[in-house]
């Protein structure tokens, strides 16, 4: 039985070659703004393999990331993150879910500029503290010590004109679900690639 089987319509796979002059798209943006759960979604509709480069650190490592966070500090964790940013860009054809701080390294960010699509998921601080408030795999957030909003404010006046520095597409996600913003990123993908 097919999807539509069941009353939900069939993935629409949009063609990607091309678009921009490139294969791949690489979601940027803050903790909370979905990049992992829309990447997840853009990747099927794309017919595309999916990455995640917080899961594959802790794949590589075999410990999650507050315990990289507590025996090597942010600038340990910043280094191994280069490392696998370096390795996951060099794929061909994937869609790539990266950690909020990755783009604080010139480095990942001209890979990921140069190497693939770039989608800004552009999220406000009040949907972040909302959507974050139950995880306990922040080690941002640990020293917060109940002011998340406080903490994620200072880290997207740090992070956002980064984040914009290098977005070829940029799309809010504020109140919406994941399908939506998915929905919303293949047409601007498709957009852009009709542009390109």
């Amino acid at each position: 039985m097919t999807a539509a089987a069941f009353g939900r319509p069939r993935a629409f796979r949009y063609p990607l070659p091309g678009m921009l002059g490139k294969t791949s798209v690489f979601l940027i943006g803050p903790m909370g703004s979905g990049k992992t759960a829309v990447g997840r979604r853009l990747a099927r509709s794309l017919g595309l393999p999916f990455h995640d480069s917080d899961a594959e650190i802790e794949r590589r490592t075999g410990v999650d990331i507050p315990f990289i966070f507590e025996k090597e500090g942010e600038a340990g964790f910043r280094q191994r993150e280069r490392e696998v940013i370096e390795a996951l860009t060099a794929l061909e054809g994937v869609v790539l879910a990266t950690g909020g701080g990755a783009v604080l390294l010139a480095e990942n960010r001209r890979l990921l500029a140069e190497r693939g699509c770039v989608v800004y998921l552009q999220t406000s601080v009040e949907q972040q503290a909302d959507r974050v408030r139950h995880g306990r795999n922040r080690p941002l957030l640990a020293s917060a010590a109940g002011d998340a909003a406080s903490r994620l404010g200072q880290l997207m006046d740090a992070r956002a004109p980064l984040y914009a520095e290098i977005a070829d597409v940029v799309v809010s996600t504020d109140g919406r679900r994941v399908n939506s913003v998915a929905e919303h990123v293949l047409r601007e993908l498709a957009a852009a690639r009709g542009a390109g």
